[in-house]
């Protein structure tokens, strides 16, 4: 049955579907990237929180600024902007259908509708999820004022290409308007997201409009979250998974039996109360950030890129994959869990078998090719905080150097069995001319500081790092794993 709301009540009888009228929902919110996290995420709690009658009045509009977000836009329209959950426990698969969200805002190139859509005095939060890669920092962390996006928004900022210029214009009409601001929440992987938003946003603006800067930091929040909840991409998989309970959904998530939403209180205009569906309020998110960061982000890149050598297509392969299992288990508990800190309820060493058990299920069939998708993003912000610290305190780093080598020796674009790595990166350009050359020169890969700053200027990691990919061309990845986990 195709997915409407004329057809909600008909769908099967095992499938939850919403309590609550959408005729009687109100967008509080805009949500920035519509992808399968959000949706299974930040719009899965508001959903839940409407089942209980709260948070009527903030219901979720989508919006996008890159050309691909019109179609998800068209297919989100269609379908009412309902979504098809699928849970996927490895005691039994389940479905739910979620409809907080309420519209999808036009997708043009010099974002007007979004900008208006924005200025709305109801719309209270701002949200996003744009990819850890999104936010146009160079690589000392800063404003890159120089990226052709940026220079754009600068010299035109009614008319901006990004959604931050957009959030931008937006929040001058409601200054000038007296609807005042509202929140800017990052739901990306970053450490600090809240605070690297803030510097995108007021960074941008002072340099075109140093007085709107000025207000906008003064009066609008940019409080820091941690989120978490593997989803997997959608694929003739999913939609053939998504026709067996009934429904006919063109854009269906799956996810894994688990979520986690850690937030800083921080909203200078509201906010719904999602700590009464799981969420956690708290003053110190930083302590829950850099465990799920250190630990699964950096654990998917240390099991995603041997995982894309040893041709293991998904990420619950590579737990199967006894080297490759052993390898991040050897990294996180010797190289990672000295640098992470408990926090209320979980110490590190237990966070890592939530995570290994997270990773080993079957039922998440989540790509290799997408969770190592843009490495140079992933590594500079998930593992190379690590080493900084590890090289510090004097701590073990081969491990960590040793998954390095093996992205490197992933960018040159072939698999240990021969065939090829279709490109996989904002920059796979460069990392495989850069890689090739690594070959010869390993130092070379590490003097890239666009991805590594001075790290090739510890000599410990340099020599590490040099004769780890030494042995992965010349022994290959197997032998180079097996030695350093013996």
């Amino acid at each position: 049955m195709r997915l409407s709301l004329d057809t909600l009540p008909h769908l099967p009888k095992d499938v939850r579907i919403p309590s609550y009228s959408r005729a009687d929902l109100r967008a509080g919110m805009v949500h920035i990237g519509l992808g399968n996290f959000h949706r299974a995420h930040q719009a899965w709690y508001v959903h839940r929180l409407m089942d209980q009658g709260l948070a009527l009045d903030w219901a979720i509009c989508g919006a996008g600024v890159r050309p691909a977000d019109a179609a998800q836009r068209d297919k989100m329209l269609e379908q009412d902007c309902l979504t098809t959950l699928i849970e996927l426990d490895p005691a039994g698969k389940s479905a739910e259908v979620i409809g907080s969200m309420v519209d999808f805002t036009p997708v043009e190139p010099e974002n007007g509708a979004l900008i208006a859509k924005m200025a709305e005095s109801a719309i209270k939060i701002v949200a996003m999820t744009v990819t850890e890669g999104g936010y146009y920092q160079n690589a000392q962390g800063d404003l890159d004022v120089a990226h052709a996006d940026i220079v754009h928004d600068v010299a035109r900022p009614d008319t901006p290409k990004t959604a931050f210029g957009a959030i931008i214009a937006a929040l001058k009409l409601r200054r000038d308007s007296g609807a005042g601001p509202f929140t800017c929440l990052s739901c990306d992987n970053l450490q600090g997201n809240g605070d690297i938003l803030h510097q995108t946003v007021v960074g941008l603006a002072r340099l075109s409009d140093p007085d709107l800067a000025s207000w906008i930091d003064t009066n609008v929040t940019f409080p820091n979250s941690m989120v978490d909840c593997i989803a997997a991409a959608t694929g003739p998989n999913e939609l053939e998974l998504v026709r067996s309970f009934g429904i006919d959904d063109a854009v269906p998530v799956t996810h894994e039996n688990f979520r986690q939403w850690v937030i800083e209180d921080k909203f200078c205009a509201g906010r719904p109360d999602w700590d009464k569906v799981g969420a956690t309020f708290t003053d110190d998110v930083h302590a829950f950030e850099a465990m799920k960061l250190r630990l699964l982000n950096a654990g998917h890149q240390i099991i995603a890129t041997p995982g894309e050598l040893l041709s293991v297509e998904t990420i619950s392969g590579t737990m199967a994959h006894p080297l490759i299992k052993g390898l991040l288990h050897k990294i996180a508990v010797e190289e990672i869990v000295p640098h992470v800190a408990a926090v209320p309820g979980m110490t590190p060493l237990a966070y890592l078998d939530l995570i290994e058990t997270r990773f080993a299920n079957p039922e998440i069939r989540d790509t290799i090719r997408r969770v190592a998708f843009d490495g140079s993003s992933r590594h500079a912000g998930f593992l190379h905080p690590i080493l900084r610290d590890a090289l510090a305190a004097g701590t073990p780093i081969n491990g960590l150097a040793l998954i390095e080598a093996l992205w490197a020796r992933m960018c040159a674009g072939t698999r240990e069995d021969g065939t090829t790595i279709d490109p996989n990166d904002p920059h796979w350009d460069t990392l495989t001319a850069q890689a090739i050359i690594a070959k010869n020169t390993p130092i070379s890969w590490i003097q890239q500081k666009q991805f590594y700053g001075n790290l090739s200027q510890n000599k410990r990691f340099a020599d590490a790092f040099q004769n780890a990919l030494n042995s992965v061309w010349e022994k290959g990845a197997t032998s180079t794993i097996q030695n350093y986990i013996e």
